[in-house]
């Protein structure tokens, strides 16, 4: 489903602050898999899934979704291959409408507008069965505005409504690292369950080493711009945190993890 092949990008080339942030990624994720990235500060997580959105064009290498080449394609228009949920709890929903109101734009994205009535009660119903999986009470509030909820409960929707309708691949750009540990693994466990469900091709950023070991079927490091780990199936299930530390150490000569992925 995702298929990246020796892509490199180099930000401010040619002067004193020049960043080699990816050297020769090439990754293929297999329809509904459920990959987990992890790696410190400056590794490159982030460079390589603004590379798969569009967000940042790359210098060389190609990437495919599905059967499309969208290397040469603007963000807008990959769009309609991808659902993404960002760090920023406010960033993918619409504060002054109410939830149901959200969940509607996103169930027509990529649709032809009409001038129907907004929201039929099939809908309403469909909506409020959506949202007793995330566990939050949010099915009972189908009507209240977006902005006066919790950061936690808006990233839960923001992750419903970037699944609703099924995208060909589930970007999650450490769309927990913003919320309390509580709340966090509410969201982590909705995540699971959607993604098992819709059986959805899933790349998934985060700094914390034990969320990357317990989610998803698979686990890549990264390291200076480049995957030094890539372990799946039995292999991963079995895996503990120091041991993770200590394969990172051997595969990039280095024993500095940095704070940020020791702390989490």
């Amino acid at each position: 489903m995702l298929e990246i092949k020796n892509i490199f990008k180099t930000f401010n080339a040619g002067t004193v602050n020049e960043k080699q942030a990816l050297r020769g990624v090439s990754l293929s994720i297999a329809d509904g898999e459920f990959v987990t990235v992890i790696g410190g500060n400056g590794a490159g997580k982030s460079t390589l899934m603004n590379a798969v959105a569009g967000t940042y064009p790359v210098d060389e290498g190609s990437i495919v979704i599905g059967d499309v080449d969208v290397t040469h394609l603007p963000e807008h228009k990959r769009a309609k291959y991808i659902g993404r949920v960002f760090q920023d709890p406010m960033m993918g929903t619409a504060a002054t409408m109410q939830i149901e109101e959200n969940l509607a734009l996103a169930k027509r994205r990529g649709k032809r507008r009409t001038l129907r009535i907004g929201i039929s009660k099939a809908e309403r119903e469909e909506y409020r069965e959506l949202l007793k999986i995330l566990d939050l009470g949010l099915e009972d509030r189908l009507t209240a505005k977006v902005g006066l909820l919790s950061g936690g409960q808006r990233q839960a929707l923001t992750l419903l409504m970037a699944s609703l309708v099924r995208p060909k691949l589930l970007l999650l750009d450490e769309h927990t690292a913003a919320l309390d540990p509580k709340t966090a693994a509410k969201v982590l466990e909705a995540t699971q369950k959607i993604v098992e469900r819709d059986n959805l091709t899933t790349l998934m950023i985060t700094h914390n080493m034990k969320d990357a070991i317990t989610y998803g079927n698979r686990l890549i490091m990264m390291y200076e711009g480049r995957i030094v780990i890539d372990v799946s199936g039995e292999e991963k299930k079995n895996l503990t945190v120091p041991q993770l530390l200590e394969l990172f150490s051997k595969v990039s000569g280095s024993d500095e993890a940095d704070d940020k992925l020791l702390l989490s």
